[in-house]
């Protein structure tokens, strides 16, 4: 249906106008009128319209004047404009306004018929554009945040440079661009609100400013911040981050730290800029505050015991981490927060000493948390490391022995809990892994592996630290992703091979869980 607004000083043309409107698209169009400029602007504002007809030489606001006011506030309206004067001048300021067409009065029933038609011809190309971008836009607010993250991942954590990051900042059009890195520290931040604390301050930061912002490691986010003037002035970036400070700590939370790294140019330096970040954070107050590379912060208490106690809830949470993901045999996890915890540290002007300890802290409860697990562990990388931790002074070396120790403890780990698993456990998880397909509930799985449901459900709980539904679920998506990527299947019949009946309930619960639609997952893999 297109809404037409017939406009003219004369009844009789709005009559006229509206009798072959109703004859010929009576099914089409919804008709309003005006008689004024004035009363054409409020219908406007009013109503949805697609299709304006306007006399352009009306009493008080003028057609012409009434049509360059709409364009400013409707832009997508399809104007035809009606005159007693075939005169060149007025022809030429309609189409000057964008008009669509010129008719001269008295109007010719073909010509307004045609004009009609190839107005809303016109009209539906604009929506189709207007649905397709939007369908783009949408597309693109859900995967630009993931390559956001991928792109400062790799700037942080790519020690063999085997990342091609210029790809990345080829791709968000910002490869000719100078940038500061800056390191945020948020209070208060657990899983329950992370995601939507996330998109909130991605929203702000780049109201204020085109930039790249990680996801939440731990409670703290990373920022690379382009900067747009060919001869950026630092004092200039010391007032944005100022703004953006504050902005934060009035939306967000009081107590946010945060530190910015100094301009550079040069990409095989942005993991040096993400750490020159970090270490500006761990100069400012536990209890918040901004601080910038190469500047004095004044309010800093230059005492090492001081700086310890600022950052030893930090190097704890990720020393707890690095643990707990260790217990799971999570390598990529290890991995990750053992890179936290040695930049945490390296760049927290401790004496020497103590971070050797704080390495040594990790390697030792490594050992006995392997011990726990596998009892006969063993390892001459652990009965070495005290005299390998004295001896050596650079602490690049010393992050990567502890990384061997620990892959060491990872893959102890995995083996032995794929023998020590309960047997009733590890049946079940064969059964799953055959069965993907079939319906398999609880209650049917325990009458095959012979328990009650009750005892079943405990059981896996306490031995995979995950409900039996929500297993099965995370594995069948998984496997999807998995076809997604790998095969030719339709999504339908993608849909059946993980054991949904249902292509819309799967397409949804596959969304929630990644992000995307498996039509857009697809996608992006194949791009």
């Amino acid at each position: 249906m297109f809404n037409i607004l017939v406009t003219d000083d004369e009844q009789i043309v709005i009559d006229s106008l509206s009798f072959i409107i109703n004859k010929n698209f009576s099914d089409k169009a919804k008709i309003f009128t005006a008689l004024s400029g004035t009363e054409t602007i409020e219908t406007v504002m009013k109503e949805n319209i697609d299709i304006l007809f306007i006399d352009i030489n009306m009493p008080g606001l003028s057609g012409l004047e009434t049509v360059d006011v709409i364009t400013k506030l409707k832009p997508n309206i399809v104007f035809i404009i009606l005159s007693a004067f075939d005169r060149f001048q007025y022809a030429q300021e309609a189409i000057n306004l964008g008009a669509y067409k010129y008719i001269t009065k008295p109007v010719n029933r073909n010509v307004v018929i045609e004009t009609i038609r190839g107005a809303m011809d016109l009209v539906q190309k604009k929506k189709g554009k207007m649905s397709a971008d939007i369908e783009l836009h949408k597309k693109l607010d859900l995967v630009s945040p993931m390559i956001e993250n991928d792109f400062i991942y790799a700037c942080i954590f790519n020690n063999d440079k085997t990342t091609d990051i210029s790809s990345y900042l080829e791709y968000f059009n910002l490869s000719d661009n100078k940038w500061v890195f800056a390191c945020l520290e948020f209070p208060n931040i657990n899983s329950d609100n992370q995601y939507n604390t996330y998109l909130k301050i991605h929203e702000l930061l780049n109201t204020e400013h085109r930039c790249l912002v990680s996801s939440f490691m731990m409670n703290r986010i990373a920022v690379y911040f382009p900067l747009f003037s060919q001869t950026p002035d630092y004092e200039d970036v010391q007032a944005q981050f100022n703004k953006i400070y504050s902005t934060l700590s009035y939306t967000i939370s009081a107590g946010i730290r945060c530190g910015v790294s100094q301009i550079n140019s040069d990409i095989t330096l942005l993991q040096s800029s993400y750490n020159e970040a970090l270490s500006a954070l761990n100069k400012t107050e536990f209890s918040g505050g901004i601080a910038f590379s190469g500047i004095e912060n004044k309010s800093r208490i230059q005492d090492s015991s001081f700086e310890y106690s600022a950052n030893q809830n930090s190097t704890e949470e990720f020393k707890n981490q690095i643990i707990n993901k260790l217990k799971l045999a999570d390598a990529n996890g290890v991995k990750s927060f053992l890179e936290l915890f040695s930049s945490e540290l390296i760049f927290s002007k401790l004496p020497a000493d103590k971070i050797k300890n704080s390495f040594f802290e990790i390697i030792v409860t490594a050992n006995n948390s392997t011990k726990e697990i596998a009892k006969n562990f063993a390892s001459s990388n652990f009965e070495n490391a005290f005299s390998v931790l004295s001896n050596e002074n650079d602490l690049n070396m010393i992050k990567e022995f502890t990384q061997k120790f620990l892959s060491e403890c990872i893959e102890t780990i995995s083996e032995a809990k794929s023998f020590d698993s309960n047997p009733i456990i590890k049946k079940v998880c064969e059964i799953i892994d055959s069965k993907l397909s079939e319906d398999i509930s609880l209650e049917q799985m325990a009458c095959t592996v012979g328990v009650s449901s009750f005892y079943l459900s405990k059981l896996f709980k306490e031995e995979k630290g995950v409900t039996y539904i929500n297993f099965i679920s995370d594995k069948r998506l998984e496997k999807s992703r998995q076809m997604l990527a790998e095969t030719d299947l339709s999504i339908k019949e993608i849909t059946g091979e993980v054991g949904y009946n249902d292509q819309n309930y799967f397409s949804r619960i596959f969304k929630n869980k990644y992000g995307l639609s498996p039509k857009e997952y697809r996608k992006v893999r194949q791009d």
